[in-house]
This record gives structure tokens, sequence and C-alpha cells, in this order.
């Protein structure tokens, strides 16, 4: 199939370009960008007044599948992505079985393959069965397709066990990416640890849970040499360790997810809504400041979701029964855009960076870009639109979103993948 995008103001800080140009697609790649491209064979579209931008990647998402289909399928969560304008997510390894070698790195892969709306790229687990005691197969899951190690959900309590990951890993140059969560200074923790807890009666979860091993993990990319990735990082003080780190030439990177950066503890209140449980905690309005100006200046290097689908029946539970977690991929672009870009605290070329550019660097899958010759996965959106989340429903099979009746500006009307649209005019192919 053949394209010609037109019109589009089109926004990739990697090839140089933010203005209105069109783009060429044939087959599976941009075949020409400039002005006045030839209409012939093509299947023009008008994009005037939107914005077209390289394939938004979001590198941290639970799919559920194999295991948790009563939370989520590949089928349905990949639908999600779409829906919010991704063309690529990155699936965490805590399914059932444990993504702990090359046969479950497979089957997400075919499954994908067969039933998926946007690339996944799986993620392996650095120990088998996630628990932290016995290295996991990783040369099995690189060799078939397996882009980074993480036991995300958990975190390897093990000083030792981590470095002898790193050590060992580190063979297959991908990224370590760690869920840092000390469990036993966190224990049965619920919600950030201070005013809010204190009030609401809940366990608190200090931040230091998270920082403690912010800062271990960082002491072992230094000893290893291994490429280190924080996860959801959540506290002001996690985020001037990494900061250091990266002043300090090491090679560690790190994410924000948009309930870190847009919500706080402040948000939860007397009717214990279970959308608003998570892990790590919503933090203080001062560590969210920090966070949003960490993603502007670049410290945070990628915005992912953490995208977590879970049963109706399992968050209608008491807070402390009701599992960790929140969705939040259909929203995730255009809460950035209403928050950060629209206010003019950030570019749309830094968005690109953060939610297009900079996951794939980390996760080490091939660069996209808006030049002749890139594979043509690309997200257009309408930056003017204006909707209510989860007022239509939502694509994926979860509905606990966190930002549930919210009011946005911006979102996704049309994606590529491979020079296939898989969402149309807002609706998923």
């Amino acid at each position: 199939m053949a394209f010609l995008l037109k019109n589009a103001h089109v926004v990739d800080p990697a090839a140089g370009i933010d203005g209105i140009v069109d783009v060429a697609l044939e087959g599976d790649k941009i075949v020409e960008v400039g002005e006045n491209l030839s209409a012939d064979g093509r299947e023009v579209m008008d994009l005037t007044g939107k914005y077209l931008v390289p394939g938004l990647v979001d590198m941290h998402v639970h799919l559920r599948e194999p295991g948790y289909e009563h939370k989520g399928t590949i089928e349905s969560e990949t639908r999600a992505a779409a829906k919010g304008g991704f063309t690529g997510v990155c699936s965490m390894p805590n399914t059932d079985p444990v993504t702990d070698n090359g046969t479950v790195v497979e089957y997400v892969k075919s499954v994908a393959a067969r039933e998926g709306h946007c690339r996944v790229y799986p993620a392996g687990a650095c120990s088998k069965g996630l628990k932290g005691e016995i290295i996991a197969e990783m040369g099995d899951m690189v060799a078939h397709g397996a882009v980074a190690f993480t036991d995300d959900g958990h975190g390897i309590q093990g000083a030792g066990m981590m470095r002898r990951c790193m050590d060992y890993g580190k063979m297959f140059g991908k990224t370590f990416m760690s869920h840092c969560q000390d469990e036993d200074l966190v224990g049965d923790g619920q919600v950030n640890e201070g005013v809010v807890s204190t009030r609401l009666g809940l366990l608190g979860w200090p931040a230091e849970g998270e920082e403690l091993q912010i800062g271990r993990d960082i002491a072992l990319a230094r000893l290893t040499g291994a490429k280190l990735h924080i996860q959801h990082i959540s506290t002001a003080r996690g985020l001037e360790i990494v900061r250091a780190a990266k002043a300090e030439g090491l090679p560690v990177t790190c994410e924000a997810t948009p309930h870190h950066l847009f919500l706080t503890e402040d948000a939860l209140d007397g009717t214990y809504n279970t959308n608003l449980k998570m892990n790590p905690p919503l933090r203080t309005a001062a560590d969210a400041e920090a966070l949003v100006q960490g993603v502007i200046d670049g410290t945070v290097d990628a915005i992912v979701t953490d995208h977590a689908p879970h049963a109706a029946w399992e968050k209608a539970r008491e807070f402390e029964l009701a599992p960790f977690g929140t969705t939040g991929i259909e929203c995730s672009l255009a809460l950035v855009l209403t928050n950060l870009v629209k206010t003019g605290k950030m570019s749309y070329g830094r968005m690109v960076e953060a939610m297009a550019i900079k996951p794939r660097e980390i996760l080490g899958v091939k660069p996209v870009s808006i030049v002749a010759g890139s594979v043509a996965d690309l997200t257009v959106f309408d930056p003017e639109t204006t909707w209510t989340v989860g007022a239509d429903g939502y694509e994926s099979k979860a509905s606990n979103c966190a930002f549930e009746g919210m009011e946005l500006t911006g979102r996704a009307t049309d994606v590529f993948v491979g020079g296939v649209r898989t969402l149309a005019d807002g609706v998923v192919c």
C-alpha cells in the first residue's frame, strides 16, 4: 500500500525537521519527505492541523498474557496501545509462566505477530521465576528476541545476585531495567509514607525503600559496566542520585510515568480509590514537580506508562487487598500534551525524544526517523481535540485508570506500523 501524508506538521529532532512537509510511504518504508510530493498511485491523506512524529514506543507495559488473560491479552492491550498512538511496546516478564526462557519469549512474539496491533518487544526476566535466586536463561532469551532484562514487579533483593546477573548478562549488550524496591524496608506498605498514609490509616511506603536500591544498582553498574535503566522513578531524591550518576558518565538512564508526573498522594482521600494504588506509590507534590523538571531537562530519559490492567473485581476489594497498578497507555500522549506541551513547559521535539527516540535507543531496537529509507512506524495526532478519559470506554480489557474522568487536549488519530494503518481516524483497525 502506498500513502501520501500531506500537510502535517512533522516533528523529528533526529532528522532536524519541525515544519509542514509531505511524507510518502510505500510498502513498509518512508520513500520521500518534502514539499509538494506527487500523489501518483498513492492514497492521499490530508493531515492539515495535525502533527506527524516517529512512532511512539512505551518501554514499560504489562500485556498479562500468558497466564493472566482475565486481566488483559496481547490483543487487547496492543489494541489499547494503538488507540493511544503507540507503534511499539516493551512487554514485562511477570507472566505465568514467567518470561524467563526463549520458549515464552517466542510465545509472546508469535501471538503478537498474529493478533497484535503494534510491535511487541519482549523483556526477559533476570532471574528464574522472578525469585531473585538463579540467573534466568539470558542467552536463550536474547536468541529468541528479548530486548532487555528485568525482574519488574519485584526487584532483585540481593546485591550479590544483581551483580551476578549484570556480570553475566552484559555480554549480550542488553540493558538491565531495575524495579527499585527494598522489600525489607517497604514491607506491606500501601501508599507513600507521610501525612496521607497517617490520615487514611494505611501502611506507609517510605521513599527510601526506592532510593536505597537506586543507589545500590548504580553502584553495581559502576562495578560491572552493565547498562542500567531505573524503572518508574518516583522521588526527587532518587532522581538526584540518577543525575549524579549521569554526570559521572555511568551508563544509567531512567523513566517516569504520567501518574508520577501528574498525580500526587493528595489525590488519595476517604473514598480509598484503588485505581490510585500503584507501585511505587504516588508521592508528594514536590516529588512530582522534580520529576517534571527532570523530564524537561532530559534527566528523565523516557516517559512510560507501566500500563497494568486488572480485572474489575480485583480492584473492587479493600484497598490493602487490591493489586497495585493503573492502566494509562490510551491517555499517556494526551496527558503529556495537556500538562507539558500545551502549557509551554516542553517542546514537541522534547516530547518526541522522551516517547519515541530514547525508548528505542535504551532498548537497542532499530531507530525510526522521518527520512527516506526509514521504516514507516508513524504516529499522527490532533493537538486540539478535547476528550474525557473513560467517557467512551477503553480498548484495554481493563478500566482501572487513575485518570478516569479527566478532560484532556490532544489525541492520536492515525498510526502506521511498517506502513500498515493500525489506527484510522481514531478507530483501531
